[in-house]
């Protein structure tokens, strides 16, 4: 095949599989073939077009192509900046793997054999994206507040609003808790905790006061609000695939009458590689912890100064 074939070739491979990644994403399957297939087959595609002449330059290379489908989704605006940027640790490496993995088949004694075997993956990967089930994880924060239990439990149930973010992600668009407020007491009681892009909406479950406060989610807004040169736009990935499913507000009793208040969220995220996407989500939940318990702990420690100790 001639180098000329070869540029017509790929870059109608490259043209399927950038429509089949648009149709991929509106079915939701936000999951390794979109992540990590694809980038990895643009990454080969590069390789087995352009023939650079090292190992170290087809990673490269491969590395470089992978963004091209990161740049699409954003210019056609099917994709924010922020979930493009998310992405990009993720697909810049297996671009890379792909480019080298090319490189490699090529020198091999059946080439032909071996891209062709790749080119068959999103078939696999596609299985998995559509019928895997989301787990359950586990995000714990803790703040030791200088004040007792009930002179913290008044301001975990609500608390006015919060001042403005200096973090740059919460300022880049993504939501954060702004005031809470609470209508009814007691088991059955609702709490709504609101964000940027709207409240969690929380029924109490348990109400054990002044220690305990556990609730289930029943509403959850978009997680972000997504930067795009086309103004507002609703990936589908911003409704229904990260889900707050419950949480709590414990308070432990320590010496000298302080309090230590642990906050606890489950969530559920239809996102894979699941390891991948829960080092984004637990983080982000664990600065939202940090933003509300702080809170409360400057309202409970200033109440306590008030009152005297």
């Amino acid at each position: 095949m001639t180098q000329q074939s070869r540029y017509v070739a790929g870059s109608l491979i490259v043209v399927v599989l950038l429509g089949t990644g648009v149709a991929v994403a509106h079915w939701g399957l936000y999951g390794w073939t979109i992540f990590a297939i694809f980038p990895l087959l643009f990454g080969g595609m590069s390789t087995w077009s352009f023939r650079p002449h090292s190992q170290l330059r087809a990673a490269g290379l491969g590395a470089l192509t992978a963004t091209t489908p990161s740049l699409f989704f954003l210019l056609l605006g099917q994709e924010g900046l922020i979930c493009i940027l998310m992405c990009l640790p993720l697909t810049i490496p297996c671009g890379a793997i792909g480019g080298w993995l090319v490189y490699w088949l090529m020198s091999s004694l059946k080439p032909a054999t071996g891209i062709a075997a790749l080119l068959l993956l999103p078939v696999a990967t596609l299985t998995w994206d559509g019928s895997a089930q989301p787990r359950v994880y586990k995000v714990q924060t803790e703040v030791i507040v200088a004040a007792s239990p009930e002179q913290v439990w008044k301001h975990v149930i609500s608390f006015p609003p919060l001042p403005e973010p200096q973090e740059w992600f919460f300022r880049a668009g993504v939501a954060y808790p702004q005031r809470a407020r609470l209508e009814g007491t007691g088991p059955g009681a609702v709490r709504y905790c609101e964000f940027t892009t709207g409240a969690f909406v929380e029924p109490i479950e348990v109400w054990d006061e002044p220690r305990l406060l556990q609730f289930r989610v029943t509403e959850n807004p978009a997680p972000l609000n997504e930067l795009s040169p086309y103004g507002a736009i609703t990936p589908k990935h911003l409704h229904g695939y990260m889900i707050s499913r419950r949480g709590e507000f414990r308070l432990i009793p320590l010496p000298d009458g302080r309090t230590l208040l642990r906050g606890t969220t489950w969530y559920q995220h239809g996102l894979w590689p699941a390891g991948y996407w829960r080092l984004w989500s637990d983080a982000i939940i664990h600065r939202i912890h940090l933003r509300v318990l702080n809170h409360v702990k400057m309202l409970a420690e200033e109440g306590r100064v008030e009152l005297g100790p």
